[in-house]
């Protein structure tokens, strides 16, 4: 019995040795970053009372790994976010805030259709910040995401050090929000807070989580200052001609929409385009067999915001349904097989060996290893719309 005894208690130390260690090289991370938090203005005693005895959160690593924004179909992140439960509970907070909305809106200049998107998709409507298991003090989680020393780690460490520089200013009580870091209705970084944080309900406060005010004038001010041009809509979908050049479809340059006009591209419909001169880029989320878009400098405003295109494509088209607009005119590409994440970081090694690529290997394939891909497909005399499919891969590793 006592051999029995020994061996699982010998047992469960081995299990725990692992979890002990990390906690050590934990702890000892946190004390090497205080000096860096203390000349961020973080009191020591904000940081000690903060950081003393805190473990990692077990969430966070495969959430890091798995946010949908990056990992699953556009179609997929849209349509699962702007639903016919999702756009009528939209309406019916807009029209029972419609005095807010309105003063906010014409305080900043932004689009309150659009502020009420972002809410609705951040968490919809409000909702979202009673779930105690999504919505958590975020000092600890900010400390592990900032631990894993991800590509994002100057972001990240920033966050930490905002994060407690807000629970500094609320009697050392940590902020709560998203297992990322986000605060409030149309949850907000730390670093944003501090640099946008605005009082919108006159009350001498910057509270984002029981302050619709506040986190509608927060919101609507960054939005302001990342360069949001009032009265511009987000962008148009677009029909383009058999034969177009989508190596035009780049970000990189903003063309006016007279220079897309004139090599055939349309808004679909036949609806005109009201102004000729606005300058706009190309979009083509899922290649040429997909719905296309041109994109105004406001869908980059919105990238600001939330880098993933997914996330801007859908508060976009969130905000057209709120305000009655239909869904897209094309369909999108369903039949297409996607990369998982180890063929990704595949996809983005390959890219990198021959050259066309100079950016993380981190699985995300946004614009930079879109465009990679584009110049691959181009050499190959292939349609060079940069759609990245699970047939990348071969194709890439074939040309090694």
């Amino acid at each position: 019995m006592h051999k029995m005894l020994r061996a699982a208690v010998l047992a469960l130390s081995l299990l725990a040795t692992p979890v002990l260690a990390q906690d050590a090289a934990f702890s000892r991370f946190l004390a090497a970053l205080k000096p860096e938090a203390i000349a961020s203005g973080v009191e020591p005693s904000t940081y000690d009372a903060l950081t003393q005895g805190l473990t990692p959160d077990p969430r966070v690593p495969n959430l890091v790994e798995t946010q949908p924004e990056f990992t699953a179909p556009v179609w997929d992140y849209i349509e699962t976010r702007v639903t016919d439960g999702r756009i009528g509970r939209g309406r019916a907070a807009l029209e029972r805030n419609a005095n807010l909305f309105s003063t906010i809106g014409q305080q900043y200049g932004v689009d309150p259709y659009l502020l009420g998107a972002i809410w609705g998709i951040e968490t919809d409507y409000g909702a979202v910040l009673s779930n105690d298991s999504l919505i958590r003090p975020i000092v600890r989680s900010l400390a592990t995401v900032t631990y894993q020393q991800r590509t994002r780690y100057a972001e990240d460490k920033a966050d930490f050090f905002a994060a407690l520089l807000l629970a500094q200013r609320n009697g050392g009580i940590s902020p709560i929000g998203s297992w990322a870091g986000a605060i409030g209705h149309l949850q907000v970084n730390p670093t944003n807070v501090i640099a946008h944080g605005a009082d919108g309900d006159g009350d001498g406060r910057v509270d984002l989580h029981t302050s619709l005010a506040d986190a509608l004038a927060t919101s609507a001010k960054f939005l302001r200052d990342l360069g949001y041009q009032p009265g511009m809509d987000w962008g148009f979908e677009v029909e383009v001609p058999q034969g177009f050049d989508y190596l035009l479809a780049t970000r990189d340059q903003l063309r006016p929409i007279s220079f897309f006009a004139e090599r055939g591209v349309t808004r679909v419909s036949g609806r005109p385009f009201a102004d000729a001169n606005t300058p706009v880029f190309l979009y083509v989320p899922t290649g040429h067999r997909g719905p296309k878009f041109l994109m105004t400098a406001n869908y980059l405003v919105l990238k600001g915001y939330n880098f993933s295109d997914s996330y801007a494509m859908a508060v976009a088209h969130l905000t057209d349904r709120l305000k009655g607009g239909g869904t897209f005119a094309a369909p999108w590409p369903r039949d297409t097989a996607f990369p998982n994440i180890a063929q990704r970081k595949s996809i983005q090694q390959s890219l990198k060996r021959l050259g066309l690529y100079d950016g993380a290997v981190d699985g995300r394939l946004g614009p930079i290893t879109q465009a990679a891909y584009a110049r691959f497909q181009a050499a190959r005399g292939e349609i060079a719309d940069g759609f990245i499919t699970r047939a990348a891969a071969d194709a890439l590793a074939a040309a090694q």
